[in-house]
């Protein structure tokens, strides 16, 4: 048998001590990464639904609000062909190349406005013309992703392609000419009488439809311009042109 020294007792006691402590520091490191995985995924799980909100559920909400104030003026509209009527809602944009079916078309284009599925004309920095006008260009702005997302498909419009605006008494058809697919958000003379980025020398009657890009994103804008191609009145049955058959 090996005796045993007092210094024996205190080494051997001292590592039966050593060894929870390790043990210890160990269970706490795992409990923290355990806890800021737990964190990520649900930080992960938010981000998920807030995208899923962003890009879906405001659509859905988006919708049902345009079609209700759609409703509204159609019904307004219900008695035949009439007089210019700003009430609400100035007329319908049909635009077969984005496959976005009819869009309400309202005066205004803060936020309030097109976060309710529609588009809008704009009053401010510049004034936007209206179909109606001699001369002048009908510039609008609609959400690209988001709240309806209108302009999602804008960059599939190709030259040619037709652009239909219908108002309580006539359909006003547009031709696309020209587009820019990316300029800065600042730049407001895609919105002039006569866009020098459209290659149009003169004035004439003009669509202009502003959108954000690259999509998902609003860092800058893509611009589609239109020439009236003709006016066509509105008849009893609301027939409309050849265009949109």
């Amino acid at each position: 048998m090996v005796a045993t020294t007092d210094e024996d007792e205190r080494t051997e006691s001292s590592g039966r001590r050593a060894a929870p402590k390790r043990r210890s520091r160990t269970g706490r490191l795992a409990t923290a990464v355990s806890v800021f995985g737990e964190l990520l995924i649900t930080a992960g799980l938010i981000l998920g639904l807030f995208v899923v909100y962003s890009l879906w559920w405001t659509n859905v909400q988006a919708d049902k609000e345009a079609r209700k104030q759609g409703d509204a003026v159609r019904d307004r509209w219900a008695g035949g062909p009439g007089a210019l009527d700003t009430k609400d809602g100035i007329g319908f944009l049909h635009v077969p190349g984005m496959k976005a079916g009819e869009i309400l078309v309202k005066k205004g284009t803060e936020p309030k406005i097109l976060n309710d599925g529609v588009a809008g004309y704009y009053t401010k920095p510049v004034k936007s013309a209206l179909p109606e006008h001699a001369k002048g260009n009908f510039a609008l702005a609609a959400h690209r992703d988001g709240h309806g997302a209108k302009f999602h498909n804008i960059d599939k419009l190709k030259d040619g392609d037709a652009i239909v605006y219908e108002s309580q008494d006539k359909w006003y058809v547009y031709k696309v000419f020209a587009k820019l697919a990316e300029t800065s958000k600042f730049n407001v003379d895609v919105l002039d009488k006569v866009p020098k980025e459209s290659g149009r020398k003169k004035p004439g009657r003009l669509i202009t439809l502003t959108t954000c890009t690259p999509v998902y994103t609003s860092t800058y804008r893509y611009i589609v311009w239109g020439e009236l191609d003709r006016v066509e009145k509105v008849d009893n049955e609301r027939t409309p042109p050849p265009e949109l058959r």
